[in-house]
This record gives structure tokens, sequence and C-alpha cells, in this order.
């Protein structure tokens, strides 16, 4: 957790064995974690709860009064399945109103898989941190002296976020969060569906068997793993 006095303090991640994570495309992984307790705000709340996509980077987050379950399983629904389709991992901390019965449900319902940071520690648990103190800081930048208006400016900072060009990308998270097609399931007859997006030209090739590409009309993606990756014949 981190939190926001607007002071940001962090718990330390638990160490364990170091797994690479790959996420080949926007929406494919998302990491769940709480910032807070935050100062109170005006209508009560003391966190937020945001959700960083992977691939894009693309965040959404929502303000909570109190971390339960129920917030939980419904953010992931309205705010990433509704609005982004099905992902195919969640990757959260081993904290109660994460790892419970109602995300199980949840997981089941949708056919997607829950992932634990203690696992995932280098791709996933330091990506989310960054965010969180980056946002931390954002949210600093426009929150009046009170502090205590910071739930309704959330949208503010993640505006700043969102249109911040970063790379690996060279853009923001804007021009790639809007490509990837919704994704319904990821099973039939309890069996995964092959997704493809494209065709994509190959701008770049590396040793390690990466790839950045370029769409039609000209949009650079990348850097890509080329097991996700296979030949398009016209």
């Amino acid at each position: 957790m981190s939190s926001l006095s607007i002071p940001c303090q962090f718990d330390p991640p638990t160490t364990s064995a170091i797994v690479s994570y790959h996420c080949p495309w926007p929406f494919d992984a998302w990491g769940l974690d709480v910032v807070g307790p935050l100062t109170k705000s005006s209508r009560g709340h003391l966190y937020t709860l945001p959700a960083t996509d992977y691939f894009s980077k693309w965040v959404e987050a929502v303000p909570l009064k109190k971390v339960k379950k129920e917030n939980v399983a419904d953010f992931i629904r309205t705010h990433i399945i509704y609005r982004y389709g099905v992902p195919r991992h969640i990757i959260t901390d081993n904290g109660k109103p994460f790892c419970n019965s109602l995300i199980d449900k949840l997981c089941q319902k949708f056919g997607f898989k829950q992932r634990n940071f203690s696992k995932y520690y280098a791709a996933a648990n330091g990506l989310v941190e960054a965010f969180n103190k980056t946002f931390c800081n954002l949210l600093k930048k426009v929150v009046a002296k009170s502090k205590r208006d910071w739930h309704e400016r959330i949208g503010e900072a993640l505006w700043a976020y969102r249109t911040t060009i970063r790379t690996p990308t060279q853009i923001g998270d804007l021009g790639l969060a809007v490509r990837r097609p919704i994704i319904t399931t990821h099973r039939t007859e309890n069996k995964f569906l092959p997704k493809w997006d494209g065709p994509y030209v190959v701008k770049e090739a590396y040793t390690n068997c990466a790839y950045k590409l370029a769409a039609e009309d000209g949009l650079r993606i990348g850097t890509i793993n080329g097991k996700f990756l296979k030949r398009y014949y016209a």
C-alpha cells in the first residue's frame, strides 16, 4: 500500500521466486493495488484502488471509503471488464480484499485468472508501485490546500498521467488504449480462444526475439516478445 498526505508510504514487498511476466497486448493483464490510507476526503474517502494495464500502462482508479472485497469485485467488473473486455490475468497482493471467494467466483464467471505479486514481483509489483508514486505526486499537484478534495480530482490526475508520453511506445496511453478489440471471453467449451490483432509491419528486430511493430496507420507498437507473434499471409 501507499499513502498520500497527501504522506506517501509503501509496505515493503514480499520477496519470492522471481517469475518473468510477458504481456503481449493491451488489457491482457491488469495489476491492482490499494493506495492509502490518505488524508480523509470531505466525503469520507481514505483510499484509492488503481488498476494498471501492463502493456499500455493505462490506469483506472476509484476512491474508496473502505477496502472491502465487494468494492474490489465491483471495480474489476465495472471499470475493467465492462470497459475493456475480459483480461487474461489480474495480478494482486495476497490481502483479504483481493484473495477471497467472491473474487474467485468472479474469475470463474468471466474466465480469467488471478496471479499474486509474490510470484510475479519483478514485472508486476514494480510497475504498480511505480504508478502509485507517480499518482501520489500528480494528485498533490491538483488538490486544494485543504487536501480534502482529492476524491474529486482523481480524474484530473489520471488525465495527466494518461497523456504523458513514455517509453518504449513513445506515445501516451490514450494512443494505445483504444486499439484493442473488446474480449468477451477467453473460453469456449473450456478451451482458450486464440486472439490475434493486426496485421502489423515489423519495424525493428532485436537479438532477444523482441520486435517493434507498426500498424497500417503508422502507429508504432512494442516492444513485443516474438512468441506472441505469427506470420501473416495476405
